[in-house]
């Protein structure tokens, strides 16, 4: 359950990331409560996480998932660059996270 926890808290980090595009640097109020409430949620999943999941390798999931999730959205959704090194780069990020869960302590 524990990885099931941390892969929410970086689907949540993802849409906090993503909100604070949106909050105006905390100026537009419902963008601002939104993006809060998700940086909240995925706290709180990562923390339970935490319990049975090392913290080096939760926080290393945790913020690969937020860095890629957030990239693509980048890529498909804002019109960022689609750069092959780019993409690449967005590859071994994701390599490190498949990774990380492949060699993580069992029952973890």
């Amino acid at each position: 359950m524990a990885w099931v926890f941390l892969i929410i808290a970086g689907g949540f980090e993802i849409g906090w990331a993503i909100g604070l595009k949106y909050t105006e640097g905390f100026t537009r109020f419902w963008p601002s409560v939104a993006t809060a409430i998700g940086m909240v949620l995925s706290f709180v999943l990562l923390g339970q996480a935490l319990k049975a999941i090392p913290l080096g390798t939760a926080y290393a999931v945790w913020t690969g998932i937020g860095a890629v999730g957030t990239a693509l959205i980048g890529i498909f959704c804002f019109g960022e660059s689609r750069e092959v090194l780019r993409l690449v780069c967005i590859g071994l990020i994701v390599a490190g996270v498949v990774g990380l869960r492949l060699v993580a302590p069992n029952g973890s």
